[in-house]
């Protein structure tokens, strides 16, 4: 079993209620390994991972997220750290967002601000990184409201259909890490206060 775990990095100290689901913890961190790490160079690149995690975290507005992915993407590209910021900045919201089909759930229909990257993030960090963004805040935001259009959107970027599930994968993955570390992080400043 890996000694690292980024989630208890993020969190900022072990906590023994993970120890006891090993495995759990094991898998969280092989998920991350699976996303960020052994990268092949290709389309996908670790540099744009790294973009798009920092624009989740920040969306997520997680500290110590937001500092852990901006540094590994300052690595590999630091000027756009400040173009990241400002892009999550104007599109931070609360959620989720979006419609649900006819039936019981309809009560729960909710409408919330919806995001695009304007063209100074598309100059910036180009039309493919930018359309990830895009498609990354109605993933956080908007999960209900996915459609085919906006699968579209990521192809007439440039993104492949392989690209688009390692892409959602991604986004599902840092929702479920940062909304989990921020969940141990209030648990181990409770059990601080106590």
């Amino acid at each position: 079993m890996s000694r690292y775990d980024v989630i208890d990095e993020l969190v900022g100290v072990p906590l023994e209620l993970r120890k006891r689901r090993p495995i759990t913890k094991e898998q969280a961190q092989k998920s991350f390994d699976a996303l960020f790490s052994n990268v092949k160079d290709g389309d996908f690149s670790l540099k744009d991972r790294f973009a798009i995690a920092t624009f989740v975290s920040r969306l997520h507005n997680f500290d110590s997220a937001i500092k852990f992915y901006e540094d590994e993407l300052k690595k590999f590209q630091p000027d756009w750290a400040k173009v990241i910021l400002e892009a999550a900045n104007s599109a931070k919201s609360t959620g989720p967002f979006g419609d649900y089909p006819d039936g019981p759930l309809v009560k729960e229909n909710t409408t919330g601000k919806t995001w695009h990257a304007e063209a100074e993030v598309k100059n910036s960090l180009g039309e493919k990184l930018a359309a990830a963004l895009t498609h990354s805040h109605l993933l956080v935001f908007h999960p209900r409201d996915c459609e085919a259009s906006h699968l579209e959107a990521l192809k007439k970027a440039g993104w492949s259909n392989d690209e688009i599930v390692t892409l959602s994968q991604l986004v599902a993955f840092l929702s479920f890490q940062l909304r989990l570390a921020l969940g141990l992080k209030t648990l181990a400043a409770k059990k601080e206060a106590n």
